[in-house]
């Protein structure tokens, strides 16, 4: 699912050959699961909120989306900084310290005694993931053979893909036979295999000399605006919309949110200049993708709560039910690109984002009575929007900027997939609290989910029509001391 700021090498520079030892085909599937392990958590932790709420540790509303959501935020904030520091130190080192990390966040989170310490487990598994996703692919691409990169970038994003079935469909085998912490006591001696595999049999890739910057700064105002901002959403309906706490919040997102930027335009070397936000396309690709994974993770944070709430599922069944969702995706997003090239790309998205609004909203008429085959024909359209919109809307942020810039392109891929889940966390999660009946609860969220998509789709599809070239460069010397050095010779 996520996309990285190093996780879009440069597929046309040569790169010495790998050692003998390391057969490209099994890296490449090792790097594939440890992928897979990192995202599938975010898919399988939801299946997991009717047995947290029901535990000893009786989590609240609130805390049941901090418990999602603190993975899901540390995930996105840090994966920028996170390739960042693997291009700089060694990808290997990054994902086996990334693989430690994750490990101990699940062995905390199975031990933990209450909340505060759930929750702060699952953002430790969270950096541990975001150190994970961007060292996969470069290792995966620096051990294919020349002509087999474009196939290693393939295997790694259906790795990414596939991710959200295996969550569904291993995490509900696991908690219809085990409490709540068997979900993590099973991940961390798969993360741990994973690190004894990748220590033994991945090839060591030297540091990049032309690695993003990491700017420390940049990333801690990025992580606290963030926060700021999903604390005034999920704790409005408990502490007051009025209250100190929450305006207190949203100020300071809006004042952290502003010197991110002021930081962005000042900084020699920041974790992204704000100026490529000019290109119309970048912006629209960016919105729109958040908005899809805004509505798609509203979903997914009610799926098993109403499957196993309103119609009796078990686990497994609840986490075999979301099925459609991924059938359709990947399905429809293999005829996205070919229906971008007849029809153009603002009229596919615009297709795709009716149909994700249209779904969310038809969502909104469920009930307990309502037959599992009229829910599955509304998973299967909303799966026909993502299918067509998210092609179309990364290929869209990565056009939009310079070959030698896909790195940046890629991370802010990923980081708005992210934001965007925990954002429709949040907000699905806020809706509920405010409810004391699950299904008229639900009801509202995924209706405000369907009128927030349809907002955001508006300003996306109008900059998709402005035909943009790439993100324009800032040329100053200031910021670019080799060209003034050149210029000077």
């Amino acid at each position: 699912m996520p996309e990285t700021a190093a996780a879009t090498p440069d597929t046309r520079s040569p790169a010495p050959p790998p050692p003998s030892a390391a057969r490209p085909g099994g890296v490449l599937a090792l790097m594939s699961a440890c992928v897979v392990l990192a995202v599938s958590l975010v898919a399988a932790v939801n299946l997991a909120l009717p047995k947290l709420a029901a535990s000893s540790l009786h989590p609240g509303h609130t805390q049941l989306v901090w418990i999602v959501d603190a993975y899901v935020l540390v995930f996105a904030c840090l994966l920028v900084p996170a390739g960042a520091l693997g291009d700089r130190r060694g990808r290997k080192g990054a994902l086996l310290a990334g693989l430690a990390v994750f490990a101990a966040g699940c062995v905390l989170a199975a031990l933990a005694p209450n909340v505060a310490v759930l929750i702060a487990a699952r953002a430790l598994s969270g950096a541990g993931a975001a150190l994970i996703m961007p060292a996969t692919l470069s290792l995966a691409v620096g051990a294919a053979e020349p002509g087999r990169r474009a196939h290693a970038v393939a295997i790694w994003t259906a790795a990414t893909g596939a991710a959200g079935i295996v969550g569904n469909l291993g995490g509900g085998l696991v908690l219809q036979y085990l409490p709540w912490q068997g979900l993590f006591w099973a991940s961390a001696p798969l993360a741990l295999l994973l690190l004894a595999l990748t220590a033994r049999l991945t090839p060591r890739m030297a540091p990049s000399p032309t690695a993003g910057p990491a700017d420390p700064p940049g990333t801690a105002l990025l992580v606290l605006a963030s926060l700021a901002l999903l604390t005034g959403i999920i704790e409005g309906p408990e502490h007051g919309w009025s209250s100190p706490l929450v305006l207190g919040a949203f100020c300071g997102a809006a004042v952290l949110g502003a010197l991110f930027l002021a930081h962005g335009l000042r900084s020699a070397r920041p974790l992204f200049d704000p100026r490529v936000f000019r290109a119309r396309a970048l912006r629209a690709g960016t919105l729109g993708i958040t908005a899809t994974f805004f509505g798609l993770f509203a979903l997914f944070y009610v799926n098993a709560q109403y499957l196993q709430y309103e119609k009796g599922y078990s686990p497994a069944l609840a986490g075999l039910a979301i099925g459609p969702v991924a059938i359709g995706m990947i399905v429809v997003s293999r005829l996205s690109p070919a229906l971008v090239r007849r029809r153009g790309r603002p009229l596919v998205v615009a297709a795709g984002l009716a149909c994700v609004v249209a779904g969310l909203a038809l969502l909104s008429l469920l009930t307990s009575g309502t037959p599992y085959v009229w829910y599955a024909a509304i998973l299967l359209l909303l799966s026909l929007g993502m299918g067509l919109a998210m092609p179309a809307l990364s290929t869209a942020v990565l056009s939009a900027l310079p070959a030698e810039r896909a790195g940046l392109g890629s991370g802010l891929n990923g980081a708005a997939r992210e934001f965007g889940s925990a954002l429709g966390v949040a907000a699905m999660g806020t809706t509920l609290a405010g409810r004391t009946d699950f299904t008229d609860g639900m009801s509202l969220g995924f209706r405000v989910t369907a009128a927030v998509v349809a907002l955001l789709s508006v300003p996306t599809v109008w900059w998709l029509r402005a035909r943009t070239g790439p993100a324009p460069e800032d040329r100053s010397p200031a910021r670019h001391p080799e060209k003034k050095e050149l210029e000077q010779r």
